[in-house]
């Protein structure tokens, strides 16, 4: 590994004898950090991201979807990081303010009421629509997204072209 050199002189000299500083060789040591830090880098893996996947369907004129109203949840993202969800449609739908780290209590509570509507039965599903309006906050609707996979929905859908007359006279009499 490391070696320790001294320097002999060929000459004794009467009294005391000069010494000199003996000199490490760290060559070895050098190569075995390079070889230590390759292995860690090749070995180590960095951590993966976590993102969540959001698809929209194309756009479609021709295309209508109808949702089952006895088990569609609607959630709307207005600003101060307050929502609006409802049950149903919004012709006939009480519409309740919440804020959004408040919402999964919402969801639960709906997502037991429609499984108690369908006698738990499994391909019987909550739906909810998430319709982010031009008030909401970007972080209000990632915080949604994840309250949706830790809540377990299923079919979750994201409408930010669709917000119904109902729904902004309601955001508008609120101030959302």
């Amino acid at each position: 590994m490391a070696t320790l050199n001294e320097a002999s002189s060929g000459k004794a000299v009467k009294g005391r004898t000069k010494k000199t500083a003996p000199r490490v060789d760290l060559t070895a040591m050098v190569d075995l950090m390079f070889l230590l830090t390759t292995f860690f880098m090749l070995t180590t893996s960095l951590s993966n991201l976590n993102a969540a996947d959001v698809a929209k369907p194309d756009h479609c004129e021709a295309c209508s979807m109808d949702y089952p109203a006895s088990r569609t949840m609607t959630v709307l993202l207005g600003k101060d990081h307050q929502a609006v969800e409802y049950m149903g449609t919004a012709q006939d739908a009480k519409m309740n303010m919440t804020a959004v780290k408040d919402i999964q209590k919402a969801i639960n509570a709906n997502q037991a009421k429609v499984a108690r509507a369908n006698h738990n039965n499994a391909s019987k599903y909550m739906l909810v629509i998430i319709k982010p309006t031009a008030t909401s906050r970007f972080q209000d609707y990632v915080d949604l997204i994840d309250e949706m996979k830790i809540a377990g929905i299923k079919s979750y859908t994201i409408d930010d072209e669709n917000i119904l007359p109902e729904e902004i006279s309601f955001l508008k009499t609120n101030k959302l």
